[in-house]
């Protein structure tokens, strides 16, 4: 890749506003509809990124763009409510594929939102700990931001290629801390443990103009889920009433269910 192409991919990099994510303020979103009225701030993921992360890539590395840019994107899709106000994907192209399913387009996944593309399941729904289908956009944030209320941080660990086809590897994390419908974390995990949410390849073509048009992401959601099932089952009193792996039993049909599925 030539530095001219480098160029032009960091060029949408670093605006002010947040160092590692740009279109957040500036001119070119006077008029940009932010779902919660006003721009995001990263203060608390910033700052779990940078005391934690295992890799500080050089200043304007391929690595550190790839890295921002993502981020970048990241940032759009959780809060901005109209497509036509993105600007790091081609709105017209964008696909999100998770796992080889059938891709997303842009309007679908700006519909169901980042957490319920990402853990969508083609398992039958009786075995779904997690039920995307039965989520909204809204629901789905609310969700995840209660248990985990400095937001997922995101690090790139790895890049194979750079565009216009980029290939690599990252890393998605936090700590455990609120509650998680009828579940809440293990006491051993609420202050020191970090829990990578992800850590996978994914691949993302970009256009002329190195907007981002397709999304190939891969990782096992089970080993997600499966550490969400370790937190105690907290009844509707709030009262700790078991470990949650511990109801799922042959003899008690009612307790023969996924604790993240349960009714508060």
């Amino acid at each position: 890749m030539g530095k001219l192409e480098l160029r032009g991919f960091v060029s949408m990099e670093g605006s002010v506003g947040d160092k590692y994510r740009s279109h957040l303020v500036g001119e070119g979103e006077r008029n940009t509809r932010w779902r919660h009225g006003s721009p995001p701030t990263y203060e608390l993921v910033n700052l779990l990124f940078e005391q934690e992360r295992t890799k500080e890539w050089p200043k304007g590395s391929l690595e550190e763009t790839v890295q921002n840019a993502i981020k970048t994107w990241e940032m759009e899709l959780s809060h901005k409510t109209r497509l036509q106000d993105f600007k790091s994907i081609n709105p017209n192209s964008f696909r999100l594929s998770v796992n080889g399913a059938k891709p997303l387009t842009g309007e679908e996944t700006l519909a169901v939102g980042s957490y319920n593309a990402l853990l969508r399941s083609a398992l039958p729904e009786e075995l779904r700990c997690y039920k995307a289908d039965a989520e909204t956009f809204e629901s789905s944030h609310e969700l995840f931001r209660t248990a985990f209320p400095r937001g997922f941080a995101w690090e790139v660990t790895q890049v194979y290629a750079g565009p216009p086809t980029v290939v690599c590897k990252f890393r998605h994390w936090d700590t455990w801390k609120g509650r998680l419908k009828a579940m809440r974390p293990p006491a051993r995990w609420c202050s020191f443990m970090a829990w990578p949410f992800l850590s996978s390849p994914l691949l993302m073509q970009v256009d002329e103009e190195l907007r981002v048009e397709e999304v190939e992401i891969y990782y096992d959601p089970g080993e997600f889920l499966a550490g969400l099932m370790k937190g105690p089952l907290i009844s509707s009193t709030g009262e700790v009433e078991s470990h949650a792996t511990s109801t799922v039993t042959a003899t008690n049909p009612t307790q023969n269910t996924c604790p993240f599925t349960r009714s508060e």
